[in-house]
């Protein structure tokens, strides 16, 4: 969700007017993937890269996300989505802990769709964490080297349980990862668009979406494979 700093500056504001701004961006998006049946979206709020940010910045943003989890559960509530999260969460203050704790608890009966952040997160994180849990076992005997697979690492992520991304959009023209779901993203889709995240609206997430639909996943296959019944 790149382009809130950007944003900001271009209306002459301080880079959190740009953070505050976004909200209404994750309400659209949030509220249109449900209606269109999507059943798992996870947003980036915020990645461990982001703790370098200046310390105002960073405390005001967790100011804020203490505020819109609060502002935001009866929505969820109402329209059955269930809130969960990846990453470091200990490492958020304990307000933002506590909020998300209680939000996570009231909304776990949702059904419609899975709304996941990724909060203090990292791909790198994700995968060193997964490595460490994997080898404390093969230590313990609970995991032989041999029976390692794909999907016993797959187990271990922060995402274990939840499908692969089948698309990753990208705000404000940003062309990279950004060190995000680096396991998880190996055959998603990418979407890059030059709207920047505080403008995002229902629209936007449905020309991406459109996009995807219209692209042929083969998966290491050939187009002939694909359309041999």
């Amino acid at each position: 969700m790149d382009g809130n700093g950007r944003w900001a500056k271009k209306k002459g504001g301080l880079r959190i007017f740009g953070h505050q701004s976004a909200i209404t961006a994750v309400r659209e998006t949030v509220e249109g993937a449900a209606e269109l049946g999507v059943q798992y979206l996870t947003l980036y709020a915020f990645s461990t890269e982001n703790w370098a940010r200046p310390k105002h910045e960073v405390m005001a943003l967790m100011q804020l996300l203490v505020h819109t989890i609060r502002q935001e559960t009866p929505t969820l509530l109402k329209n059955s989505i269930r809130l969960e999260s990846i990453g470091d969460v200990s490492s958020l203050p304990e307000s933002c802990q506590r909020e998300l704790r209680e939000s996570k608890e009231l909304t776990k009966g949702g059904t419609r769709m899975t709304l996941v952040l990724a909060l203090s997160y990292s791909g790198r994180w994700d995968l060193t964490q997964a490595a460490k849990q994997l080898a404390a076992d093969v230590v313990r005997g609970a995991v032989q080297p041999e029976q390692i697979t794909e999907q016993t690492i797959t187990g271990y992520l922060a995402t274990a349980g939840m499908p692969d991304p089948e698309l990753l959009i990208r705000t404000s023209g940003e062309q990279r990862i950004s060190n995000f779901l680096l396991w998880q993203l190996a055959y998603t889709e990418l979407y890059i668009t030059e709207v920047l995240w505080p403008d995002f609206r229902r629209e936007h997430l449905y020309d991406a979406i459109q996009a995807y639909q219209r692209r042929e996943r083969r998966f290491g296959k050939t187009s002939e494979q694909l359309t041999v019944s």
